[in-house]
């Protein structure tokens, strides 16, 4: 063979083998499965069918159930919205970044550009979306919102985002799509005030006659579509959303994102402002429940995860796609509003057969519904393995093959065997927080005592909070409401899980040589 043939032969080997190459990294990019977060705002344990709920009836979420893995000892990181979120996004505890929940003009709480869940995702040639409540700040401060609205959800690792600012009964009461508050009016400026009241608009204590609903105090402020709302606003009549109209919209944006994905890997972050307040169901929903305005936000929410789930079954995406269903905090049924949750609530129980809610340091306040469901690889069943969310992003980064140096996630862990159903053994220990700091060991539930006066506002919730300047000391395999404090009679297990929540306090991280293999 002559030169020229050696040195063709040569070229024609070499485009071979970089084409194997180009065809083997599509098929790892296209074979990884799409990944969708359903995360649902107050839902509690008992809130879904499947879970023992009662007078309201969650059909699409009790298939996700019936259909993949639903977990009975599963945790969100905190009792309040903001921290569980943070924490989620970041695989960082909340109180390493001092997170609280958020005023509706907080600057954006992540800092930009910083490895996030959707970052990593990116990296490994997912498409990611937020759609829904957002409540972790945007800007750097003072934000005017006819310009555009940055850093925002973009800057922390989303493609496209279609959000609220903060909640529901916060102000500025308009969606924001990527850097832009959607639907504006360029001859309408917003403008957003939580120091005093601007414009000429009533507010709830001025005109309670216009009120859909009656309010606390702190939700008196302006009236906006009849419901009053903390803090003040004026302008932005055309980009208002319209409370009613808000699971469907994001509904349907989401079902956007997945169509117009479909072809490579996605992940979306699905995150529903139900069963907040103000409790607002579409006309459609109302009176699906015996439970009044909550119960039907609780319908309203099951069909939003049968509109996704339909939408990735017509798609072809349902076999190839792992669905995590959860929420961000335990439930309340009094949160600032006279919806007659409590008057209606019936023979349910928002929060099982576990203690507190919302707010709390008891159960109630982190133990919520986590279902898993990917058809391709998770068994249909039952785990009680001990699962907090804040290994939600090591576990996906994991499932996406995407290597962790030991600086970034530093407190989530690989559970991905654990919410794939492969094993039943999960974390052995288990930091909460919420107004103080609480341990699962096991079946062992320490409460540290409470290092801050209890502010005013949470004084008046009707809520066990479980806060405490003892010590408190719980077994929950014979004490699941933790009503027998053991903790003057059992010191050995309060000094070593005092000594192991002090160490967690201490450490820049808690996630121990864990690599991507």
């Amino acid at each position: 063979m002559n030169r020229e043939k050696l040195i063709w032969c040569f070229l024609c080997s070499l485009m071979v083998f970089s084409t194997k190459n180009v065809f083997a990294q599509k098929i790892s990019t296209t074979d990884k499965p799409n990944i969708v977060i359903i995360y649902l705002d107050d839902l509690g344990y008992g809130d879904i069918g499947c879970y023992g709920a009662k007078g309201v009836q969650t059909p699409n979420v009790d298939a996700l159930a019936k259909n993949g893995l639903r977990f009975t000892d599963a945790h969100c990181t905190a009792a309040t919205c903001t921290p569980s979120r943070f924490s989620l996004l970041t695989g960082m505890y909340a109180f390493r970044n001092n997170a609280a929940i958020l005023p509706g003009d907080a600057p954006l709480l992540i800092k930009p550009h910083s490895q996030t869940l959707p970052r990593l995702l990116k990296s490994a040639g997912y498409t990611t979306a937020v759609v829904g409540k957002w409540h972790l700040g945007l800007g750097i401060g003072s934000i005017d919102w006819n310009k555009k609205v940055s850093p925002g959800p973009l800057e922390v690792g989303f493609d496209y985002s279609f959000i609220i600012p903060a909640t529901t009964d916060r102000v500025p009461c308009v969606y924001v799509e990527n850097h832009n508050v959607y639907n504006l009016d360029a001859n309408d400026p917003i403008a957003v005030s939580y120091k005093g009241k601007i414009g000429d608009e009533p507010t709830g204590l001025e005109r309670p006659d216009l009120l859909k609903m009656k309010a606390d105090s702190q939700h008196s402020s302006t009236i906006i579509n009849g419901i009053s709302r903390i803090g003040f606003m004026k302008g932005g009549l055309k980009a208002r959303w319209r409370d009613e109209d808000m699971a469907i919209t994001f509904t349907e944006k989401a079902q956007h994102f997945i169509q117009a994905s479909k072809g490579q890997p996605f992940f979306l972050y699905f995150s529903l402002a139900n069963i907040h307040v103000p409790r607002t169901p579409h006309e459609r929903f109302v009176g699906k429940s015996n439970m009044g305005r909550r119960g039907d936000m609780i319908a309203e929410l099951d069909w939003a995860t049968g509109a996704i789930m339909k939408t990735l079954k017509e798609e072809g995406l349902d076999k190839n796609t792992i669905v995590i269903f959860s929420s961000d905090n335990g439930p309340v049924l009094d949160d600032g509003y006279d919806d007659e949750a409590e008057r209606l609530v019936g023979a349910h129980q928002p929060a099982g057969p576990y203690r507190g809610g919302k707010y709390s340091a008891f159960e109630g306040g982190t133990r919520v519904p986590l279902i898993v469901h990917w058809p391709a690889r998770v068994k249909a069943g039952l785990s009680k393995a001990l699962f907090s969310q804040i290994d939600v992003a090591a576990s996906l980064a994991k499932l996406a093959g995407v290597p962790l140096p030991g600086d970034v996630l530093p407190d989530s862990e690989n559970a991905l065997p654990v919410l794939l159903g492969q094993s039943k053994v999960g974390r052995t220990v288990m930091l909460e927080e919420s107004f103080t700091f609480s341990l699962r060991k096991g079946d062992w539930k320490y409460i540290a005592p409470q290092e801050k006066p209890t502010p005013d506002w949470l004084k008046n919730k009707k809520i066990e909070i479980g806060l405490s300047t003892q010590i408190q000391l719980y077994r929950l395999s014979v004490d699941k409401t933790e009503s027998k404090n053991l903790a003057e009679s059992c010191p050995e297990m309060v000094k070593e899980l005092q000594e192991e929540l002090q160490r967690i306090r201490q450490a820049n991280g808690t996630r121990k040589n864990f690599k991507i293999e």
